[in-house]
């Protein structure tokens, strides 16, 4: 590992990286390292227990808290979104099902558009429950019949996570919490909100304003699509829990991380909630955000498992590369 963390080093100081980097091989870990400032006003470093924004890492966590509801018969994959949603978001299919939700397949307009960027209706700091975020997901038309194509897609994670608050009567925050979080023992991990960090949170900053946070381009408390913060522990704890079957069962783990469409723009394979390598069952986890960058790739076999998650929206990729 000597020759390992030497290279992530010197990467990390010609990239400027600002994170953490987690290798863990045959169920050890055997590279930790931080790197920068969780806070550069004050000059506070990150540790290895930072917690940091994760942006679409948190999208595996809406799916699998939907999948418990699964699991439980409280809804099922066959579901329409309009069963749920009443009148509420009138230009989403009456076709629409939970797994197409959840395979990026429905079809819906996007509030947050991977290539456009967002396009938020209201301040963000009016973005507090997930049914506050009805005011910005309307209006925005069907792309495709649901079911015929691939599109990532923000906006679907959203509507998922008011379907599991409806349906389950429980906040979805908390149903992450306590569906999700609380079997894997991922006990750093939290919808936080932006403007109110804890000492060991870290600040998301922009790349072309040194000192600027990206607390007035997100919304002030993420959702079913992003937002959720955590540290390399806490999702490390995700995948052994999610593999031992202790938050779905085995059944609906394999169906989760079975392929649903090949994305040869990313160079991946998608499931329910997850990414999957082209070739191989390495199951995949990543996002970005303005201030928030993140990656995580778990062998399904427990031959290995990394995570990087960085501080600014271009730092993880590179280092993240060093391990493929």
């Amino acid at each position: 590992m000597d020759q390992l963390g030497a290279e992530v080093d010197q990467l990390a100081v010609t990239t400027s990286f600002s994170g953490v980097v987690r290798l863990d091989r045959a169920g050890e870990t055997v590279f930790e390292r931080a790197y920068g400032m969780a806070h550069r006003g004050l000059g506070v470093p990150n540790t290895v227990d930072t917690r940091f924004a994760i942006a679409s890492g948190t999208k595996p966590l809406t799916a699998l808290a939907v999948m418990t509801l699964v699991e439980d018969g409280t809804v099922e994959l066959s579901t329409t979104a309009r069963s749920v949603l009443g009148s509420d978001l009138p230009l989403i299919d009456d076709a629409v099902t939970v797994e197409q939700l959840l395979s990026h397949r429905s079809g819906i307009g996007d509030y947050y558009d991977e290539d456009a960027g967002p396009w938020l209706a209201v301040p963000v700091q009016e973005l507090v429950t997930t049914e506050d975020y009805l005011a910005v997901l309307d209006g925005y038309p069907t792309k495709f019949p649901p079911g015929t194509d691939f599109r990532y897609n923000n906006g679907a994670f959203v509507v998922l996570a008011l379907i599991a608050e409806r349906v389950s009567g429980i906040p979805f925050h908390d149903l992450v919490a306590q569906r999700v979080c609380a079997p894997a023992g991922m006990v750093d991990t939290e919808f936080l909100r932006a403007d109110e960090p804890d000492h060991r949170v870290a600040l998301g900053y922009l790349e072309q304003d040194g000192l600027r946070t990206n607390v007035f381009h997100l919304p002030v408390r993420g959702t079913g699509d992003g937002g959720i913060y955590s540290t390399v522990a806490d999702y490390h704890a995700l995948w052994r829990a999610f593999f031992a079957g202790r938050i779905v069962s085995p059944a609906l783990v394999a169906e989760m991380v079975r392929p649903r469409s090949v994305v040869e723009r990313w160079g991946r394979r998608n499931g329910l909630g997850f990414w999957l390598h082209m070739s191989s069952d390495v199951v995949i986890a990543a996002g970005s955000d303005p201030g928030v960058s993140f990656g995580s790739v778990c062998d399904p076999a427990g031959a290995f498992t990394y995570t990087v998650i960085g501080n600014t929206k271009a730092g993880a990729p590179p280092i993240a590369r060093l391990f493929v």
